[in-house]
């Protein structure tokens, strides 16, 4: 039996330590404990870390809120990623190696407005009507069925 199961997925004890590194980097951003002109005036929300199965390294998917220049808010959280990681090993002195931190952009909002407005343009929208008048009101057993209805 292999040590790690590819494909399906992280374990629980990555779930956990990426839920307790993204607590701790957010800790670390809030304080402000980073000086960079880049990431002064950017509220920074880490939305997912992913561990990698020996966790030795942590990539943060971060969404700059209220920053004109995201790749350069990128640039300048991997360019403080080992100053960031020496501060976070306050909050993880549990594990036994910290991790390298890599931060990336986090595109899944971006994803998510795709599919919103696929669900809102006309055509979708005519379509999932059609749907629901087709429908017998919402019963969830139609038709004749024993204890249900009239008898």
């Amino acid at each position: 039996m292999a040590r790690f199961a590819t494909g399906s997925g992280p374990s629980q004890r990555q779930l956990r330590v990426s839920e307790q590194v993204r607590h701790a980097v957010s800790q670390v951003l809030q304080r402000g404990d980073v000086r960079d002109d880049k990431l002064e005036n950017a509220v920074i929300a880490i939305s997912e870390v992913r561990m990698s199965p020996d966790l030795k390294i942590a990539t943060c998917f971060v969404s700059p809120v209220g920053a004109t220049d995201s790749e350069g808010v990128i640039t300048a959280l991997n360019k403080h990623a080992k100053f960031i990681r020496g501060r976070a090993g306050t909050y993880l002195k549990s594990m036994k190696y910290m991790p390298e931190f890599r931060f990336r952009i986090d595109t899944s909002f971006d994803n998510y407005a795709k599919i919103d407005a696929l669900l809102r343009k006309p055509e979708v929208t005519r379509d999932l009507d059609d749907d629901h008048d087709d429908d017998d009101g919402g019963d969830p057993n139609p038709g004749d069925v024993p204890g249900h209805g009239d008898n």
